[in-house]
């Protein structure tokens, strides 16, 4: 199967199982993660449908980031419960405030519609995260239901895996 059939074929299953319980739980192992208890400056992102939410973090004492797209990269921009959200091109919610330097960030989770025991992660197929990670040097984590995690998926050279995968189960 290559990247657009597993694509779609994921796609379709999330909108068949309980995201609000697994985000609550993977919330909650998040929690207990060291990465995240020694983290201050943490990149979250705006979920989209179906997708899983990390916004009760929010409540946590850290400074949060959210994703921008500009142009065919990421800015990482502060976001607190009070900024205002426009929506995207891709659309997603974005913060208008004024971006910080990648290297100012501590953990970045990224989203993905499925993983695989190398921690590769399959994403929309735009490339912004695997653009945003090349060069980042904290710890970036996938928070995805243990039903999207697989053996082997479809990978490229450009792709790059990630530190973390968390899920319901941990």
């Amino acid at each position: 199967m290559n990247k657009q059939e597993l694509r779609e074929k994921i796609i379709a299953k999330r909108k068949t199982i309980n995201t609000e319980e697994i985000s609550g739980q993977i919330v909650e192992n998040i929690r207990r993660l060291a990465a995240y208890k020694t983290a201050q400056n943490v990149m979250l992102f705006y979920p989209m449908k179906y997708e899983i939410n990390l916004l009760n973090l929010l409540n946590d004492k850290k400074n949060f980031f959210l994703p921008k797209i500009d142009g065919d990269n990421l800015l990482i921009c502060p976001f607190s419960q009070t900024n205002k959200l426009e929506i995207s091109d891709f659309n997603t919610k974005e913060p208008q405030t004024t971006p910080a330097e990648p290297d100012d960030i501590d953990l970045i989770f990224v989203p993905a519609l499925c993983v695989d025991l190398d921690n590769n992660r399959l994403g929309y197929g735009k490339g912004y995260f695997d653009r945003l990670l090349k060069d980042f040097n904290g710890i970036s984590i996938v928070p995805i239901s243990e039903q999207f995690v697989f053996d082997t998926i479809p990978t490229e050279d450009f792709d790059v895996p990630v530190d973390i995968v968390i899920t319901e189960n941990y």
